[in-house]
């Protein structure tokens, strides 16, 4: 609370759609063990940036986790500049199913949505 008795929203600097938290629990219960989807930006990729998306057991310390109905997902230190504001989704439609980001800090992305420019 602050000091003149408001309290202070603090805003998640990325956000997990409802749809991805269902599918990490849903690959979760398939594998019998509790995941995470770690998401990561790497330099590469046609656009200069292109994201990473792995599920893992385990946190690493620097690692800030989002969490929404039971499902979680965790962006690096180093990756979360670019990937402030983000929404991390899944989608699923005739064409795949993916986790997808909404980033707003992308001036470009390429074709295939897993590349992009700031």
């Amino acid at each position: 609370m602050a000091p003149d008795g408001f309290t202070i929203a603090r805003r998640t600097p990325v956000t997990l759609t409802e749809a991805a938290a269902a599918r990490i629990r849903a690959i979760g219960a398939a594998e019998g063990r509790a995941l995470m989807l770690r998401v990561a930006v790497d330099a590469g990729g046609c656009s200069g940036f292109q994201y990473q998306f792995d599920l893992v057991e385990a946190a690493e310390p620097d690692d800030l986790r989002i969490e929404r109905d039971g499902a979680a997902a965790l962006v690096d230190e180093v990756s979360l500049p670019l990937l402030t504001g983000s929404e991390i989704d899944f989608v699923d439609a005739l064409a795949g199913a993916e986790f997808r980001v909404v980033n707003p800090n992308a001036k470009s992305s390429c074709g295939c949505g897993v590349s992009f420019s700031v």
